[in-house]
């Protein structure tokens, strides 16, 4: 039986960033370009949460049935380590889509009543990320997904649900600002898959990182970070030039980039995806403050 803290070590607590990070440049750009509605960006902070968290025990339940982490390196999996009977794990994912669900379906009845579809996109590609029988986490397309849910779905839809405008001075500073989300949550799933590499590959989860071998893998790590600054500065000439602030994230993503282009493979790589997660997260607060400020 897990005790609650191997069960809040396998709800992987270090990858909540990913799920702040979007709401809080959301709510940014909301709050500069129109008004934030603060009770629809605390809403749209739970859906986020509750999502990442099921995404995360569904990816344990999944993998964890096929066998994929039976000598993982990295974090606890419940599955996997036999902690845990699947069906429970598997409850688990389901019981946060439903915290998702309901926290989503408020946001969109006092919007727009199609925001219900994007929300079940998002659920459905939550489970079938390493669910189903063809999940596209082992074809190489993890992520695009991130990008597109974590990024583009994310940001701009927080903005959306509390300025309810789709005009081009709310809309682009709201895609540049995906654009910095995405590669970020996109530079944490590519460093946990560079660590998985070898693991991956013998079980038959062709990941990006897999297809594209370790060096190209290390090379399209450095080219997200990039990605972000210059997401960054987009940001800041479509808004204010205060947002530059945000292009913290270059040094608070040297050390990782320093172990990854470095060669560090393993366990080593684990220090470094907490700290790319705390870079995502202090660009995310950082423009936060910035545009909030200068509304």
């Amino acid at each position: 039986m897990a005790s609650p803290s191997q069960w809040l070590a396998g709800a992987r607590p270090r990858t909540l960033p990913a799920a702040l990070a979007p709401v809080l440049v959301g709510t940014g750009v909301a709050a500069h370009t129109v008004d934030a509605v603060w009770w629809k960006a605390a809403v749209a902070l739970v859906v986020a949460l509750a999502l990442q968290i099921a995404v995360n025990y569904a990816n344990d339940y999944s993998d964890g049935i096929r066998g994929t982490d039976e000598d993982r390196v990295g974090p606890l999996r419940l599955v996997g380590s036999g902690l845990v009977p699947p069906e429970q794990v598997k409850r688990a994912a389901f019981l946060s889509f439903g915290v998702a669900a309901v926290a989503g379906l408020a946001l969109a009845v006092t919007t727009n009543p199609w925001l219900i579809a994007v929300g079940v996109l998002c659920i459905l590609a939550a489970w079938f990320y390493t669910g189903g029988s063809k999940p596209y986490g082992y074809l190489g397309l993890g992520e695009v997904m991130v990008f597109v849910f974590f990024g583009l779905v994310a940001v701009m839809g927080t903005t959306y649900v509390q300025t309810e405008s789709t005009s081009r001075d709310v809309v682009l500073p709201s895609l540049y600002g995906a654009i910095v989300a995405g590669a970020m949550a996109c530079a944490i799933l590519v460093l946990n898959n560079l660590r998985d590499i070898p693991t991956d590959r013998e079980s038959g989860k062709i990941t990006l990182a897999v297809r594209l071998g370790d060096g190209g893998t290390r090379r399209l790590f450095a080219v997200l970070i990039a990605a972000a600054a210059a997401g960054v500065v987009a940001l800041a000439a479509s808004t204010t030039w205060w947002a530059l602030v945000g292009l913290v994230v270059v040094p608070m993503s040297g050390r990782p980039l320093r172990r990854v282009l470095s060669g560090a493979d393993g366990r080593a790589l684990i220090p470094a995806l907490a700290q790319i997660g705390m870079a995502q997260l202090g660009c995310a607060v950082a423009l936060f403050v910035a545009l909030v400020a200068t509304a």
